[in-house]
C-alpha cells in the first residue's frame, strides 16, 4: 500500500480535520488505513479491528471537538487510527514495544485517551460516569463511546445501558457492528432513513408529540410511546436498545462518510437522551489478506505489506497453550464427564483444537466471564467436569462467581489460567498478575502453578482427578522449555512439592515459571562455591508444609520465586513458617514477587529483568541476605 504524500502530513490533531471536505476526509481516511498498515507491519498487533473503524474514527474526530468531547474506544484495540490522528503519528512504530505507546487506549499517553479500555464492556460505564460529572459540573461537553459488538455480549454493557436509559442523560454510544450480522442490510434506504431520525425536524416533532402525550392518561401515553417505537423499530431495527432508554439510528454503513458525517452531526446536535448508532463495519476493511483471512488479521505478528505474510517464530517446543488443549484432550478421551468453557477466547486459550474434536462439550459464552464461571458452576453441580480457560486478568472480571457460586458450594470446576505473569506487548492490563492472592484465599481451593509443559499435563490430569472441590492451574504465554510430555501423565499428590537439586546453604523454591531462572540463578550460587536446593513448589495451595519446614531448617537462606504479586505465594509461605515458629531460628528468607507497580508493556525477558525475577537477581537476593556482594547484573537493575 502506498501512503498519499501529502494529507495525513496536514493533519497532526483532530482540530486540523475541522475544514476538510468529504473528498478530503475520504483521502484522509485511505492515507490513515495505509499508516495503520505500515505500522503494525513493522510492530505486530491487533490490526483487523482498526481498519474496521477508519472512516468512523475520521469522522468522528472531524464532527467531536476532541478531547474536549469525551472519545472512549472499547475495546482499546480499535484505536491504532485514533492514535495517529491524536499527535502519536511520529511514535505509531512503536506500539507495544518497550517505552512505546501502549497497544490500548490509556488515560497518561494522551488528554485523548479519556479513559483506558484494553478489558471489554468498560466504555458505557465510563461514559455514563463522565455524564454525570459533566452536568454536575454544568459543562456540555458530549460523551461518545464506540463499543464493539463482542462487548455487547457482556452483560456489564446492558446493566450500563439500562442505567443509563434510566438516568436519561446526554450520551452518545456507537454500537460498532463488524461481526454478529445482527442488522438487516444496510443500504441507501436504511441511511435515508438512519438520516431523517437524527435529524432536527424529525426530532422536533417527536418532542411535540411527546409533550402533547403526556398529558393524556397513562394507557393512552405508553401506548403512543410503543407505537412511535415500533414503527420505527420494523423500518430501521434497535427495539431492544429502545426499551432500555436509548433513542436508535441505524444501521447505517460505517464506512461511507457521505452518510457518517451528516448522522455524527446531527446526533451530535441533539439535546435529549442517551443516543445509540447502529455502524455496520468489515473488520480489516481496505486491506485484502485481511479481509480474506478467517479471524481478519484480528492479532498479527509482523508481516509483509505487500503479501500480508506473517513472520513465522523459530521452530520450537510447543506453547503452553497447546500443550493445555493437547493434554485436556488426552483427558476427555478417557472421561466423557469433561467439557470445556470458554469466554469468547477459544483460540488464545486452546479450546478451537478441544473444539474440533469434541465440539458438543465445547462452550464459549462470548464475553462474560461472570456467566461463563457460574454456567461451569452448574455444569458441576450436575455431575460434569468442567474446565474453564480463561485467562488470569480476565478471571479477575468473575471473581465474585467463583467466591459465590464455585468456593462457597464447593463445586468442582477447573479453572484454567492462561497468561499467568507478564506478558510481554500486551502490557499490564492482560498481565496475570493477582490469581495466586485471590484464589490462594478461598477456603478448599487447589492451587497449582506449572514450572514446564511436563507439569502442565500433569496438572491438567490432576485437576480432572479433583471432584470434591474447586482447583486452578496457572502457566505463563509463550513456548514451553522442551521437556517431553508423557503420554500418560501422573496424577500429583496435592499439596505436594519436589526437590529438583540438593544442597545445603541455600534453599530457592520456585512456585510456577520461573523454575528454569531458578536454576541457573543456582548454577550462579554453586560457581560463588554456595551449595544450592532447588525445590518446585507446585502447589501455592495447599501448601507443602513438611518440604517448607525442612528447607527452613536445613538451610542458612530460603528464597520463594513466583510470577505474581505481593501477597501471593511467598506471604502464604511466610505465615505457615511464622506458625510454626520457623523464623525464631536465624532463618534468612526472602520473597521475590512482581514489584508493587504496574509495568509497562516491553519483551517478557525484559519486563522479567526489571522485576527482579530473572537469574541475575535471584541469585544477588540470596547473596545478599548472606551480607556478600552481588553479581553483576547486565543491563539495567529491577524496579523498586
Amino acid at each position: 500500500m502506498t501512503i498519499p504524500p501529502s494529507i495525513l502530513d496536514r493533519v497532526n490533531l483532530p482540530a486540523d480535520t475541522k475544514d476538510f471536505n468529504i473528498g478530503e476526509l475520504r483521502e484522509l481516511a485511505d492515507a490513515v488505513r495505509a499508516e495503520v498498515v505500515d505500522a503494525v507491519s513493522v510492530t505486530g498487533g491487533h490490526l483487523g479491528a482498526g481498519l474496521g473503524v477508519v472512516e468512523l474514527t475520521v469522522a468522528l474526530h472531524h464532527v467531536f471537538d476532541t478531547p474536549k468531547d469525551k472519545l472512549i474506544w472499547d475495546v482499546g484495540h480499535q484505536c491504532y487510527p485514533h492514535k495517529i490522528l491524536t499527535g502519536r503519528r511520529d511514535r505509531i512504530r512503536t506500539l507495544r514495544q518497550g517505552s512505546g505507546l501502549s497497544g490500548f487506549t490509556k488515560r497518561a499517553e494522551s488528554e485523548y485517551d479519556p479513559f483506558g479500555a484494553a478489558h471489554a464492556a468498560t466504555s458505557i460505564s465510563a461514559g455514563l460516569g463522565m455524564a454525570v460529572a459533566r452536568d454536575l459540573k454544568d459543562e456540555d461537553n458530549h460523551v461518545i463511546c464506540v463499543i464493539g459488538d463482542g462487548s455487547m455480549s457482556a452483560g456489564m454493557a446492558y446493566e450500563a445501558m439500562n442505567n443509563a436509559g434510566a438516568m436519561d442523560k446526554r450520551l452518545i454510544v456507537i454500537l460498532n457492528d463488524n461481526d454478529m450480522s445482527i442488522a438487516p442490510p444496510v443500504g441507501a434506504l436504511s441511511a435515508h432513513l438512519a438520516r431523517l431520525v437524527s435529524g432536527g425536524a424529525y426530532t422536533t416533532m417527536r418532542r411535540l408529540a411527546k409533550d402533547v402525550v403526556n398529558h393524556l392518561p397513562r394507557p393512552l401515553k405508553e401506548a403512543a410511546r410503543k407505537t412511535e417505537e415500533y414503527a420505527r423499530g420494523m423500518a430501521a431495527g434497535g427495539t431492544l436498545f429502545e426499551e432500555l432508554g436509548f433513542y436508535y439510528v441505524g444501521p447505517i454503513d460505517g464506512h461511507n462518510l457521505d452518510h457518517l458525517v451528516p448522522i455524527l452531526q446531527n446526533v451530535r446536535d441533539l439535546k435529549d437522551g442517551p443516543v445509540l448508532i447502529h455502524a455496520v463495519t468489515q473488520k480489516g476493511k481496505g486491506y485484502a489478506p485481511a479481509e480474506n483471512a478467517a479471524d481478519k488479521y484480528h492479532g498479527v505478528s509482523r508481516f509483509n505489506v505487500i503479501t500480508g505474510e506473517q513472520q513465522k517464530g523459530k521452530a520450537g517446543p510447543p506453547s503452553y497453550t497447546k500443550v493445555f488443549a493437547q493434554s485436556l484432550i488426552r483427558e476427555a478421551k478417557k472421561d466423557e464427564r469433561i467439557v470445556a468453557v470458554t469466554a469468547a477466547m477459544p483460540g488464545g486459550t486452546g479450546l478451537d483444537l478441544f473444539g474440533n474434536v469434541f465440539p458438543t462439550r465445547t462452550f464459549d459464552v462470548g464475553i462474560a466471564e461472570q456467566h461463563a464461571v457460574t454456567f461451569a458452576a452448574g455444569l458441576a453441580a450436575d455431575g460434569l467436569k468442567p474446565f474453564a480457560a480463561i485467562y488470569s486478568t480476565f478471571l479477575q472480571r468473575g471473581y465474585d462467581q467463583v467466591v459465590h457460586d464455585v468456593a462457597i458450594q464447593g463445586l468442582p470446576v477447573r479453572f484454567a489460567l492462561d497468561r499467568a505473569g507478564l506478558v510481554g506487548a500486551d502490557g499490564p492490563t492482560h498481565a496475570g498478575a493477582f490469581d495466586i492472592g485471590y484464589l490462594g484465599a478461598l477456603p478448599g481451593m487447589v492451587l497449582m502453578a506449572a514450572a514446564d509443559e511436563c507439569e502442565l499435563a500433569r496438572m491438567v490430569a490432576t485437576a480432572a482427578s479433583i471432584d470434591d472441590g474447586p482447583s486452578a492451574f496457572r502457566y505463563p504465554r509463550g513456548n514451553g522449555v522442551g521437556i517431553e510430555i508423557p503420554q500418560n501423565p501422573e496424577i500429583l499428590p496435592i499439596g505436594k512439592g519436589r526437590i529438583v537439586r540438593e544442597g545445603t546453604a541455600i534453599a530457592i523454591l520456585s512456585l510456577g515459571g520461573r523454575l528454569i531462572e531458578a536454576q541457573k540463578a543456582a548454577d550462579m550460587l554453586e560457581a560463588q562455591g554456595l551449595s544450592t536446593t532447588l525445590a518446585d513448589a507446585r502447589f501455592a495451595k495447599p501448601l507443602d508444609a513438611d518440604l517448607i519446614l525442612q528447607l527452613a531448617r536445613n538451610h542458612e537462606v530460603l528464597i520463594t520465586v513466583e510470577e505474581g504479586a505481593r501477597g501471593g505465594f511467598g506471604a502464604f509461605v511466610l505465615e505457615m513458617l511464622a506458625a510454626k515458629g520457623a523464623l525464631d531460628k536465624g532463618l534468612k528468607i526472602r520473597t521475590l514477587t512482581l514489584p508493587d507497580i504496574f509495568i509497562d508493556q516491553d519483551t517478557p525477558e525484559r519486563m522479567y529483568q526489571l522485576a527482579g525475577l530473572d537469574a541475575e537477581h535471584i541469585a544477588n537476593s540470596a547473596l545478599n541476605a548472606l551480607g556478600r556482594d552481588s553479581i553483576a547484573v547486565l543491563g539495567a537493575g529491577k524496579l523498586a
